[in-house]
């Protein structure tokens, strides 16, 4: 039983090794068209095509988690209908491969490529990130999100801040800086713009160029309002680089742990933390999906194929891959606007796709 055992898990790794480098090819293909329209916009000493290349290259790790779970599922399809179609896996059950024993041995493949993912997305991947960023960043000058930069919060005895930053720049510093300050009752007390700012520590930001208006007694007949333009000026925060840094990078790209940093600090403000929430739990449930996928893809070992008629399975098997992203994506877009309970929202593609595979597996194999 070992000896099949060993047979199937080769043969599955090979297959998924190969579908995943597909997929990859095809991912650094379309990266690599994207970027080059940043190439030569910085002068010839800004962001070239080795540049390009290099950044391209360094988002691989994370295509190969987002593209891990449907690898294992259309390689693991596509070995279980061969082994059928070659009648390969009917001389294992006669050997005495049971579903039972199948199932055990797709499930050890499952998880050492739970590992494998959770190991790519928590680790590899956000390191190999940060580096693609920051070739982004010294060639091209900036790194920025969205048009308005981030946007974070703060709280200061009993004083709240609401501040913006439009983008980072190579050597750390901040450009358009913006600080709104509120009173105990929510008025706007004051407004401060700098052109850039860095970071002094401890606890500061040292902005430059700065333009400040402070609204005294707002609300009251002698309300008026104090300007004040310095070349410098000191603003004590307990906001760091690392928490302006991964309020410009997308969620899904942080890791595990960052994420959970992330949530308290934003917790601690009184911000919303309900996208950060479901992306932390998708990081917690993503890597299981790849138990799911093996599960799914038992049933296809004891069909009946004719000649030829492999490749249809294995297409539903990569539309079944692809609906299960996008529910992925529904519940993901769904749960933030709807104020889903975050950790539901993330198991739910999950837990549909494991009652879908288990019913295959009890009707295909326990009872014919």
């Amino acid at each position: 039983m070992k000896v099949l055992r060993r047979f199937i898990h080769r043969e599955a790794l090979l297959a998924v090794g190969f579908v995943a480098l597909g997929f990859l090819a095809l991912f650094v293909f379309f990266d690599l068209i994207d970027e080059l329209r940043w190439v030569g916009r910085a002068g010839p000493d800004g962001y070239q095509l080795s540049h390009a290349l290099l950044f391209v290259s360094l988002s691989i790790p994370s295509h190969l988690y987002e593209l891990l779970p449907i690898a294992v599922l259309i390689g693991t399809i596509f070995v279980m209908a061969r082994l059928a179609q070659s009648s390969e896996f009917t001389i294992m059950r006669t050997s005495g491969m049971g579903p039972w024993q199948a199932l055990r041995t797709l499930l050890a493949l499952g998880g050492f490529f739970v590992l494998l993912t959770f190991a790519v997305g928590d680790y590899v991947a956000p390191l190999t990130e940060r580096a693609a960023q920051h070739i982004k960043v010294r060639y091209l000058g900036r790194l920025t999100s969205g048009v308005t930069g981030a946007w974070l919060k703060e709280r200061q005895q009993d004083h709240s801040f609401a501040v913006n930053v439009r983008a980072l720049t190579p050597d750390g510093g901040m450009l358009e800086v913006r600080i709104f300050e509120f009173d105990e009752k929510g008025r706007l007390a004051s407004q401060t713009h700098a052109a850039t700012g860095r970071f002094a520590p401890p606890g500061s930001w040292e902005l430059q160029q700065v333009r400040r208006s402070s609204f005294l007694q707002p609300g009251s007949e002698e309300a008026r309002v104090e300007h004040l333009q310095t070349p410098m000026l000191q603003w004590p925060t307990r906001i760091s680089a690392d928490m302006v840094a991964a309020s410009l990078v997308k969620p899904d790209r942080m890791a595990t742990y960052d994420l959970f940093q992330y949530i308290r600090h934003l917790n601690a403000n009184g911000q919303s933390t309900q996208r950060y929430e479901i992306e932390f739990w998708r990081k917690v449930f993503y890597p299981l999906s790849c138990l799911v996928m093996v599960v799914l893809a038992l049933p296809f070992a004891y069909l009946h194929f004719r000649a030829g008629g492999i490749a249809g399975y294995v297409f539903g098997g990569v539309m079944a891959g692809i609906s299960f992203f996008l529910l992925n994506n529904v519940f993901g877009y769904a749960g933030n606007l709807q104020n889903w309970s975050p950790w539901l929202t993330a198991a739910a593609p999950g837990l549909i796709y494991s009652m879908l595979s288990l019913a295959a597996f009890g009707w295909l194999v326990l009872r014919r």
